[in-house]
Formats: structure tokens, C-alpha cells, sequence
């Protein structure tokens, strides 16, 4: 039976090794949205269950605030309107409730940031296809292996992990970096 010590060396494990391996994506990403946000565009998240969650966590610290005063920025979860989430999953399938909506909201120059443990779900693979078409900038966040994503998402950070609850952990972390680095370069009001 696993202990906590167990536990809690994997978690820090996970974050080590993204540390020795992920920087360099984390700030990619953080310059993806840092110049979608300059230039008048929005940062999309979507995922589901605990990544559905995660996405709703991350866009709400860009419209309220992370850590400085400043104004709100544009980001929207796709997880949260379930008018939307069941007549589309009703009408279309389960498959399409995150692409109809890129579809409808996205434009060149958004980001649209995936959240997927094993990288593929089919409808978050799906939006991120109709978000690269749209001209979007696409991002995974994904476990070890990218799964699907890796193969078409133009950044994939990748958490070295196997176990979802780890890699979903490093995810929340990955999206506070990168408010902390978005709030550096937003004004302060």
C-alpha cells in the first residue's frame, strides 16, 4: 500500500522533472497569451472532469485578477454554459461541445489552451483541429505522452506523469506560472 511519503515524493517528483523539462514551453505559452491579450484577443480553456474544472480555475484568474490589481482579461472557459454543453452534446454528440463553440467564438489570433491527462479526447482533439483552422494558437497541456494533442496542437506541454492526479496538479501549477507571468506584463491599476 502506498504511504503518504509515496505520495507526496511522486508530486514532487512530477514538478521536478517538469521544472528540468518544461520551462522553455511554459514560457512560450506565457508569450502565446501575453500577445494575444495585447492585441485585443482571447485566451479559451476546456477539458473534462477534473480538467473541466481546471479550465474554469485558470479563466477565472485572468478575469478577476491572480496576484496584482489590474484590469479583467479576456478568458472563457468552454465547460461552464450548460445550455450550450447539453443542446450540442443533445443535437451534435458529446464529441463536438467544445469545437461548436470554437467554432462560434474563436478568431485568429485567440489562444485555445486543451487540458487533457492522456491528450486524447475526442472533444477536446476535435475544437483544438477547428481552433488551428480558425487560426488560433493551439496549446495542450497534457500527460507524458501528448497523446493525440502532441501530433496537433502548435505547443503541447507535456507533464511527465502517468497518474492524472499528478499530472492534473502540474497543470494548475503550469496555468499559475503563466498568470504570473501574464501579470507582470499587464498594467496595474
Amino acid at each position: 500500500m502506498r504511504t503518504l511519503a509515496d505520495i507526496f515524493f511522486d508530486h514532487l517528483d512530477t514538478i521536478k522533472k517538469l521544472q528540468e523539462n518544461s520551462l522553455t514551453a511554459i514560457e512560450e505559452l506565457s508569450k502565446y497569451c501575453c500577445q494575444a491579450l495585447s492585441d485585443g484577443h482571447t485566451i479559451f480553456f476546456m477539458g473534462n472532469g477534473g480538467s473541466a474544472a481546471d479550465s474554469q480555475h485558470l479563466a477565472a484568474e485572468f478575469v478577476g485578477r491572480f496576484q496584482k490589481e489590474r484590469r479583467g482579461l479576456p478568458a472563457i472557459a468552454l465547460t461552464t454554459d450548460t445550455s450550450i454543453l447539453t443542446a450540442v452534446g443533445n443535437d451534435y454528440g458529446f464529441d463536438k461541445v467544445f469545437s461548436r463553440q470554437v467554432e462560434a467564438l474563436v478568431r485568429a489570433g485567440d489562444v485555445v489552451v486543451g487540458l487533457s491527462t492522456s491528450g486524447n479526447s475526442p472533444n477536446v482533439v476535435k475544437a483544438l483541429e477547428v481552433a488551428k483552422e480558425a487560426g488560433a494558437v493551439t496549446v495542450g497541456m497534457t500527460g507524458r505522452t501528448g497523446g493525440k494533442m502532441a501530433d496537433i496542437c502548435d505547443l503541447c506541454i507535456k507533464v511527465p506523469a502517468d497518474i492524472t492526479a499528478r499530472i492534473q496538479e502540474a497543470h494548475i501549477l503550469i496555468g499559475h506560472i503563466v498568470c504570473e507571468l501574464v501579470d507582470k506584463e499587464a498594467p496595474s491599476v
